[in-house]
C-alpha cells in the first residue's frame, strides 16, 4: 500500500526536466554523476582511503588508525585499573568505524607485543597460536611506559571523530621509535608494508648515537628468539632479505630439541612442516612431540641410523626451521607512502621526540612563567595591601583602575621596560604586559588567604618557581643534552628484561639440498633397453639408495653422457656403461677413460670432472666423429688414477703390442679436451692392473666458530688437511673426547668445545682439571688410544664436583691460572708440557695443588699443529727455489754445507 509524503510537490511540473550527459547517463541538474567518473574518481579514493586509514603506519607515532584510536580510548578510561577488553572495544567504537572484531583482534595483537598494553587473563600465546579468550573475559590497562611516551594532550593535534560526536587524536605525540619496537606489516591498494621489530634496548641507545651525530645501523629482534642472517637486511628497504632460524640442539645422538622459534612462526605451523617434510621422506623421524609450556620445546626422535647433523641440515632445508623474510618498510609521511630505510625512520622518530620535547618545555616554561607572575603580583597585592585602596571605589572600572595603577608602582612591563625612565630599574620587570585577567584574580582572593599570607612561604615558593624555570630554560638551550638523557631515562627505567632474545649471524652456511635429504628413493638401471629411474625394481638393475630430487648422471659406450632428474621412468639411451647420483660443483669426482677416435683410428685419454650441465642436454666426451666409441672408462670419488694395461691388435705392425699405461700422469681437465695420445694403432683391450691413490691432494677443511658447521671455504678456524681415513678430534668442555671423521654436513655445539684439531698421531692432549675424588687441581696430558669413531670417552673422574678447566691440544700450552688460599688471591704461571710427561688417557696426572682455581687463561705459545701445517705449505709454495749456476768453468770451485739432518745443501 503506498504512501504519500505530504512535503512532496502534487505533482512532477516542479521538478527539473532530466537532462543526459554525452554518455547517455541521466542525472539532476548541478550534480552530475557519470559511471566512467565513478570508476576513476571512487577507486582512487578507495585506494587512498585503505594506504592512508587501515594498513600502513605513519611516521608521526608508528600507528595505525586503529591501533591510535584502540590506544585514546583506553587512556581516557585510565584510572590505574584493569578494564574489561569489551568495554575497552565499546569505547573504541566511538572513533572507529568498523566492526568490533577487527577492534578486538587489533587491541589482542597489541596486548600480545608486551609494550603498550598490560594484560591480564588469557590473551592466547603467540608461540602456539592459540587465540585469546572473549572480550569480557580479559582486562586491560595502558602500561606505564605507554603513558610516559604516548599521551599529552597539550602537545596532541586534535581532529572530529567519523560521526563529529567525539575529538580524537590526529596523531599521538609519541616520544620513542614504536613502530621500529613493535614491527608492522599491512597490504594495500597497490603497495605493501613490513616492517620487523627491533630490540628496545639497541634502539634507545641507537637514537641517542643518532642525536650525538654518528651513524647507526639496527637489526631486527624477535620474541621468539631463534638466530637471524642479516647480510642482505639491507636496512629493511624493499628489495633486502633476511633469513631466520630455529634454535636446535642435539640433545643426544638420537633427539633434537627445538628451543625457539622463527620469526612468523607457531609451535604447531612447525610441527606440520616437519611432519609434511617427512611424510615426503626428506627427513627420517621416528617421533615428534610438543613439550611446550613456559618455554618452546618441540622434541624430535630420530630413525635409528639418522645422523642428527644431516637432520639439523635437512630441517632448515626442508621445513619453517628456516624462512626467508623480505622487508619492505614503507610509512605515510605528509599523507604519502614513502619507501625508506628502518635508519631513516629512527632518525625522523629521533628528530620528532626531540621537538615533541621541546613542546613540552616551551609549555612548561610559559606555566611556570604565568605561575611566577601571579605569585608576584599577589606578594605584591597583599604586603602593600593594594586591597585597602579599592574601599571606596564605587564601581567595577573603578577598581579595575585603581589596581593597576597601584601595581604600576611596584612591576615593569615590557613596555615601561622599552621606554625606559625614572624608577624602572628598582620595579619587578615582568615578561608581558598586565592583562584584565590578571587584574581580576587579585580581586578573587579570599579575606582568609590575606589574613592568613606568609610572605616567607610566598617567598620560597617563589624561588622554587625561578629555579625550576632556570632549569627549563637550561634544558631549552642544551636541547641535544636534555634528549640524549630523555633516552637514557627510558633504558634505565623500562630496559630490564628487553634484551637481545635472537643471536644475529654475519651470514648462515648455505646448506646443499642434495647433501641433506635422507634417502628415500632407490634408483634402477635398464642397461639392455636404456631406461634409469625409481619403477624399474622388476626389469631394472639396482644402482644405490637415493632422493626423489637427486640428479642422476649416465655415460654410454658411444662417448655421450647426460644428467636427467630422477623419474620413475625415463630414457637416457642403449649401452649404458655407468651410472650413478650426481652432486652440482663436485670437484672430486673424477673419471678417466680412453676412447677411439673413429676418424682417425687413434685412442686416446683423458681426466676430467663433471661440476655444471644443463639437465637432459647429451655431452660428446670423444672428438664427436662417427663410429668414436669408449674403450675403457671409470669413475673416482676421490680423484684416484689407476694403472692400466693396454693390449693392442695383433694385426697392426707395432713393435710393442701390450704396455701399461698410467692415468696419474694425465691432468685434470675439462670435459671437453680431447686427451692425450696412447696409440696410433688400433687397440684391442684395456684392463684394470692396479688400482691407483688419490691425486688431487688433501681436502683443507674449517669449523664455523658461529655455527659450528665444517666447511672448505676458509670460514672460521682451521682444523687441517684430510685424507681419506684422516678424523676429527674434539675436546668438550665436559671432560671427555671424541673422535670424527670430517664430512662437511657435520656440526658441532661451539660452546660446548674446549678444543677441536685434525687428530694425528703425534696428538697430545694437555688438561687442567678439578678431581672431585681427591679434590686436588690436576694436570694431565695423554695420547688418544681410543679407537672407536664417534663415541665419546671421558678423561676426567666421574665425581659430580670433577670438573674440566682447561683443555687443549696444542704441542706446549703454558696457562696462568689463579686461586684463593685464606682469602688471599695468588696468581701463577705453567707450562703444561714440562709439568707432567705424557701418560695413558685414564691415568689422574699430577697434582697442581689442592685447591680450585678461579680462572685459567692460556699464554701466547706456538700456533696449532694445523694452524702451521697451513702457513708452512703456502711458504713453500712462495718460496723460490736457489738459483744454480749458470755456467761452471775448469778450476771453479763449489762450496757445499752439511744441514743437521745430514742434507747437503749447495750454496
Amino acid at each position: 500500500m503506498a504512501t504519500s509524503n505530504p512535503s512532496a510537490p502534487a505533482d512532477n511540473t516542479d521538478l527539473p526536466a532530466p537532462s543526459t550527459n554525452g554518455n547517455g547517463n541521466t542525472h539532476a541538474e548541478g550534480h552530475i554523476t557519470t559511471i566512467s567518473g565513478m570508476y576513476e574518481d571512487y577507486f582512487l579514493d578507495y585506494a587512498s582511503y585503505v594506504i592512508l586509514e587501515r594498513a600502513v603506519p605513519a611516521i608521526e607515532d608508528g600507528l595505525k588508525p586503529v591501533q591510535r584510536r584502540i590506544l585514546h580510548a583506553m587512556y581516557e578510561k585510565e584510572d590505574g585499573r584493569y578494564n574489561k577488553v569489551a568495554n575497552l572495544i565499546g569505547n573504541t567504537m566511538q572513533y572507529h568505524p568498523h566492526g568490533d572484531a577487527a577492534i578486538g583482534d587489533a587491541l589482542v595483537n597489541l596486548g600480545q607485543k608486551e609494550l603498550m598494553i598490560d594484560t591480564q587473563g588469557n590473551w592466547g600465546d603467540y608461540r602456539t597460536g592459540d587465540s585469546a579468550a572473549a572480550p569480557r573475559y580479559i582486562e586491560a590497562r595502558l602500561t606505564k611506559f605507554a603513558l610516559e611516551v604516548a599521551f599529552n594532550p597539550q602537545t596532541t593535534n586534535w581532529q572530529l571523530s567519523y560521526d563529529g560526536r567525539k575529538k580524537e587524536p590526529i596523531f599521538l605525540p609519541m616520544k620513542f621509535p614504536l613502530i621500529l619496537a613493535q614491527g608492522t606489516d599491512g597490504i594495500a591498494v597497490g603497495l605493501s608494508t613490513k616492517i620487523l621489530p627491533h630490540n628496545f634496548i639497541e634502539l634507545c641507545k641507537a637514537s641517542i648515537d643518532i642525536l650525538r651525530g654518528k651513524r647507526v645501523k639496527i637489526y631486527p629482534d624477535f620474541m621468539t628468539g631463534g638466530s637471524i642472517d642479516v647480510t642482505d637486511y639491507n636496512g629493511g628497504e624493499r628489495g633486502g632479505k633476511v633469513k631466520v632460524r630455529a634454535k636446535i640442539e642435539k640433545a643426544d645422538k638420537h633427539l633434537l630439541l627445538i628451543k625457539d622459534l622463527p620469526y612468523g612462526s607457531t609451535v604447531s605451523s612447525l610441527i606440520d612442516s616437519i611432519t609434511k617434510a617427512a611424510e615426503k621422506g626428506k627427513i627420517k623421524i621416528k617421533k615428534i612431540d610438543d613439550n611446550t609450556a613456559a618455554e618452546v620445546e618441540i622434541s624430535i626422535e630420530l630413525a635409528p641410523g639418522t645422523s642428527p647433523d644431516v637432520a639439523m641440515d635437512a630441517l632448515y632445508a626442508f621445513t619453517d626451521c628456516e624462512v626467508s623474510i623480505s622487508p619492505n618498510a614503507c610509512i605515510i609521511v605528509d599523507n604519502k607512502p614513502v619507501f625508506t630505510t628502518v635508519e631513516e625512520i629512527l632518525r625522523i622518530s629521533t628528530e620528532n621526540t626531540k621537538d615533541l620535547l621541546r613542546q613540552e618545555l616551551e609549555i612548561k616554561k610559559h606555566e611556570l612563567e604565568e605561575k611566577w607572575l601571579f605569585a608576584s603580583l599577589e606578594k605584591i597585592f597583599i604586603e602593600n595591601r593594594i586591597y585597602h585602596q579599592i574601599e571606596e571605589c564605587e564601581s567595577w572600572e573603578e577598581v579595575m583602575a585603581v589596581i593597576y595603577r597601584e601595581l604600576k608602582k611596584y612591576v615593569a612591563t615590557p613596555s615601561d621596560q622599552s621606554a625606559g625612565g625614572k624608577g624602572v630599574d628598582n620595579r619587578l620587570k615582568l615578561f608581558r604586559e598586565l592583562t584584565d585577567d590578571d587584574i581580576i584574580r587579585l580581586t578573587e582572593i579570599r579575606i582568609k588567604r590575606i589574613s592568613k599570607y606568609n610572605s616567607f612561604k610566598a617567598d620560597e615558593l617563589i624561588e622554587k618557581i625561578i629555579e625550576e624555570l632556570e632549569d627549563t630554560e637550561h634544558h631549552l638551550a642544551n636541547l641535544t643534552d636534555y634528549a640524549v638523557a630523555y633516552f637514557q631515562n627510558l633504558l634505565d627505567k623500562y630496559g630490564k628484561g628487553r634484551e637481545r632474545r635472537t643471536i644475529i649471524s654475519g651470514g648462515f652456511e648455505t646448506i646443499q639440498v642434495t647433501q641433506v635429504v635422507a634417502n628415500n628413493a632407490k634408483l634402477y638401471v635398464d642397461r639392455k633397453e636404456g631406461f634409469i629411474g625409481m619403477g624399474l625394481k622388476k626389469e631394472g638393475e639396482f644402482v644405490c639408495d637415493c632422493s626423489d630430487i637427486d640428479d642422476i648422471i649416465v655415460f654410454r659406450k658411444d662417448g655421450k653422457f647426460l644428467v636427467s632428474r630422477i623419474a620413475d621412468k625415463t630414457f637416457v639411451g642403449k649401452d649404458i656403461i655407468h651410472v650413478d647420483v650426481w652432486k652440482k660443483g663436485d670437484e672430486r669426482t673424477t673419471y678417466n677413460m680412453m676412447y677411439l677416435d673413429g676418424k682417425t683410428g687413434v685412442s686416446r685419454a683423458k681426466r676430467f670432472n663433471v661440476t655444471a650441465i644443463t639437465r637432459d642436454k647429451e655431452y660428446d666426451l670423444t672428438t664427436g666423429e662417427p663410429n668414436s666409441k669408449l674403450l675403457y672408462f671409470t669413475a673416482n670419488p676421490n680423484g684416484e688414477a689407476e694403472l692400466v694395461t693396454v693390449t693392442l691388435s695383433p694385426n697392426c705392425t707395432a713393435r710393442i703390442k701390450v704396455f701399461d699405461y698410467g692415468f696419474a700422469d694425465l691432468e685434470i681437465k675439462g670435459r671437453g679436451s680431447q686427451g692425450n695420445i696412447v696409440s696410433k694403432y688400433p687397440v684391442k683391450k684395456v684392463v684394470l692392473k692396479e688400482a691407483g691413490q688419490s691425486t688431487i691432494g688433501a681436502i683443507k677443511v674449517w669449523m664455523d666458530e658461529v655455527s659450528g658447521r665444517l666447511n672448505t671455504d676458509e670460514r672460521g678456524k682451521y682444523l687441517g688437511a684430510f685424507d681419506t681415513g684422516d678424523q676429527i678430534l674434539a675436546i668438550y668442555n665436559d671432560g671427555s673426547y671424541e673422535t670424527v671423521g670430517f664430512e662437511l654436513t657435520r656440526r658441532f655445539e661451539v660452546k660446548d668445545l674446549a678444543d677441536i684439531t685434525k687428530l694425528t698421531p703425534e696428538t697430545v692432549v694437555s688438561a687442567v682439571y678439578f678431581d672431585g675424588n681427591k679434590e686436588w687441581t690436576m694436570v694431565k696430558r695423554f695420547h688418544i688410544e681410543t679407537n672407536s669413531t664417534g663415541q665419546k670417552f671421558s678423561f676426567i673422574s666421574e665425581h659430580k664436583s670433577s670438573k674440566l678447566y682447561f683443555a687443549t691440544a696444542q704441542e706446549t700450552p703454558v696457562v696462568k691460572y689463579s686461586y684463593k688460599v685464606k682469602n688471599q688471591k695468588f696468581e701463577e704461571e705453567v707450562n703444561l708440557a714440562g709439568f707432567i710427561d705424557v701418560k695413558g688417557w685414564k691415568a689422574l696426572g699430577n697434582k697442581l695443588g689442592d685447591y680450585k682455581l678461579l680462572t685459567v687463561k692460556p699464554l701466547a705459545s706456538e700456533k696449532p699443529a694445523a694452524e702451521r701445517e697451513e702457513k708452512e705449505a703456502v711458504g713453500l709454495e712462495k718460496k723460490a727455489a736457489p738459483k744454480a749456476p749458470e755456467k761452471l768453468h775448469p778450476g771453479d770451485t763449489i762450496d757445499f754445507d752439511v744441514d743437521p739432518k745430514g742434507q747437503t745443501k749447495l750454496f
